[in-house]
């Protein structure tokens, strides 16, 4: 079946000012876009309402984190029904950084996952392994370990809101970067572990994009790939060729 193309920008902690913010919409809010493909864009928390009181509607935002309760004594935390009562349709669960410099279990972000779906929220589930663990032979366990956490506490239909995001650890802000064939073996290889440990129909429609130094320039490669359906980007996603890689299987 044909999974629809989709592109998330992944803004962490930034722009730094309300100027830089309001020029990167500037620049999505004018550009041609490929009215075919999913654009989601994640602003820091701070500027997530305003984003979406000035951005265009073809474009949505997501929160980049969520805890896991709704309410409570959790100085600093957003909630997911907090982001749903603003608007917000998506949150990034599992990056990385949340598991690396946070200290985010696979658990944890499970519990995040299931939290986020009963708000109403869509999720963009990270995964991706170390470049130790990569070397190693290890890729596809990790992977699956990280999955399985999430596996254990979904329902089948709430596979129609969740994107999964491969994003090797050894890629992200290295300018190191999968070839064509590592994002596609990878991606085929958990395509297939869904397969089995969900369902073959789910396997099928469930989105897997890359994200890992994504630029402009090698995006076209991995882009025509049988099973990377977009990308999630990060420094890029700060510039004008975040349109470029939006665009990419624009025929």
């Amino acid at each position: 079946m044909a999974r629809q193309y989709f592109v998330g920008g992944n803004f962490k902690m930034n722009p730094t000012t309300r100027e830089q913010k309001r020029a990167l919409i500037k620049i999505l809010n004018s550009a041609d876009i490929d009215p075919q493909t999913e654009v989601v864009i994640a602003p820091p928390s701070l500027y997530l309402i305003p984003v979406l009181e000035l951005l265009r509607k073809d474009i949505k935002v997501a929160a980049q984190n969520c805890h896991a309760k709704a309410s409570g004594a959790f100085t600093g935390e957003i909630s997911a029904v907090q982001l749903v009562d603003a608007g917000v349709p998506y949150v990034i669960l599992g990056h990385s950084e949340r598991r690396s410099l946070f200290h985010e279990t696979s658990e944890i972000v499970a519990a995040k996952t299931r939290a986020a779906l009963d708000a109403g929220l869509k999720i963009i589930l990270c995964v991706g392994e170390t470049l130790e663990e990569r070397e190693g032979g290890k890729t596809q366990d990790v992977v699956q370990a990280q999955l399985k956490a999430v596996i254990a506490v979904l329902k089948p239909e709430d596979w129609s809101r969740i994107v999964i995001a491969y994003e090797p650890v050894w890629a992200i802000g290295t300018g190191k970067v999968a070839t064509a064939a590592q994002a596609q073996e990878t991606h085929a290889e958990t395509r297939t572990f869904l397969a089995s440990a969900v369902s073959p129909a789910i396997a099928e429609s469930t989105r897997i994009i890359y994200g890992g130094s994504v630029t402009a320039s090698n995006c076209n490669n991995i882009t025509c790939q049988a099973d990377v359906d977009g990308f999630l980007v990060g420094g890029a996603s700060l510039k004008p060729e975040f349109v470029d890689i939006i665009n990419a299987r624009r025929s």
